[in-house]
């Protein structure tokens, strides 16, 4: 169910300010000053539209025993690689491994800092040269919302072999150098039976570490794994999700629909897990084991079945991220949270701090129908 005051899914985010440069994150908060760690950000809390100010390490005492954390478990893939189209440099993103072999991939200009710029793709029968004597060739659009991302069937190599060898994280220009693949794994990444993974990292478990997931359970918070492998955003068109493949195991599925039956809140660790959560549940908001591709996009005019609670990122404000958290939170709620983070100058993307949204702490007679927003 949504929240007291929906918006409709066409409509613009409640957030509509320009996010200043400087607050930008341009490095991994362990690398900020001597003797931190990933939980060294801060965590923005939002109970409806009243709002306060944590470090992130004190999550567990803001969660209750009951609690259900639900983390997504896909590895981030080194899924940029160079290549040529003639004697032209780009950088290619691959983003999805379709069913039939072929990749979702994404032309970029290199722009001289170590980071992309947008280029226009195309069109169909484009070579690009990759290393080891690999190529490949754009086919068609992913869809026809635009041009940004195209099918390439990809010949002369191994694609997850190419990225274990010649690939590097997808990197944005406002980090400030190239890091290791391993700052870009969260403590809840798993290796993949089929070795795929995300092409972006599921950010917001980025601040966990294994001595705060302890906590966290020592405190009878618990976890439910699932899967969502992420494509290639859109830096500049924030453009709604594409399709991404997806899985709820039976066990986690037991787990949410335990904790929805009881009294205990199930949050969401990012808006990846919303996305799987969602997707697996049914009209009667009872979530089953699934697996696939999804497409469901979450508004405020759909709703969310399952989740109670969201732990995110800061999205820009163009971002269609944010129709989630309204579907979440509600709009007002969302816009509070916003404008505090801008007043007190919380860091943005995905090695900056976090916001958890939860449910106002009301009397039951006051609740709106659905969840306690």
């Amino acid at each position: 169910m949504t929240g007291c005051d929906p918006v409709a899914s066409g409509a613009p985010s409640a957030v509509a300010v320009k996010v200043p440069e400087e607050l930008s994150a341009r490095v991994p908060a362990e690398q900020r000053g001597p003797g931190l760690d990933r939980d060294a950000v801060r965590l923005l809390v939002s109970r409806g539209t009243e709002v306060s100010h944590h470090a992130f390490a004190e999550l567990p005492r803001l969660l209750r025993a009951g609690d259900l954390l639900v983390v997504n478990t896909s590895p981030t893939l080194a899924a940029a690689v160079d290549g040529r189209i003639g004697h032209a440099r780009v950088v290619v993103h691959f983003s999805t491994r379709g069913d039939d072999g072929r990749w979702a991939v994404e032309l970029r200009d290199p722009d001289g800092r170590g980071t992309t710029r947008a280029r226009a793709a195309g069109p169909a029968g484009t070579e690009v040269s990759l290393p080891g004597g690999a190529r490949a060739v754009l086919e068609e659009p992913l869809s026809g919302r635009g041009e940004r991302l195209w099918w390439a069937r990809v010949s002369g190599t191994d694609v997850l072999g190419l990225l274990r060898e010649h690939g590097r994280p997808i990197r944005y220009s406002y980090t400030e150098r190239d890091q290791p693949l391993s700052a870009y794994q969260t403590v809840f990444a798993l290796p993949s039976p089929d070795g795929q993974g995300s092409a972006e990292m599921p950010s917001a478990a980025r601040p966990f570490t294994a001595r705060l997931v302890a906590e966290l359970v020592s405190r009878g918070v618990g976890f439910a794994p699932i899967t969502l492998h992420t494509g290639v955003a859109s830096a500049e068109a924030h453009e709604p999700p594409y399709p991404e493949r997806f899985a709820v195991p039976e066990p986690s599925a037991r787990l949410i629909n335990a904790v929805k039956a009881g009294d205990g809140r199930v949050i969401a660790v990012g808006t990846t897990a919303v996305r799987a959560v969602e997707s697996a549940a049914g009209p009667d908001g009872v979530v089953r084991a699934a697996a696939g591709w999804t497409d469901l996009v979450v508004t405020a005019e759909r709703g969310v079945r399952v989740v109670d609670g969201l732990l995110t990122g800061l999205h820009e404000p163009e971002a269609s991220h944010l129709l989630m958290l309204e579907a979440v939170a509600g709009r007002a709620a969302v816009g509070r949270g916003y404008e505090e983070a801008l007043r007190g100058l919380y860091l943005w993307h995905e090695f900056g701090d976090v916001h958890l949204l939860l449910p106002e702490e009301r009397p039951h007679a006051e609740r709106c129908n659905g969840n306690s927003w």
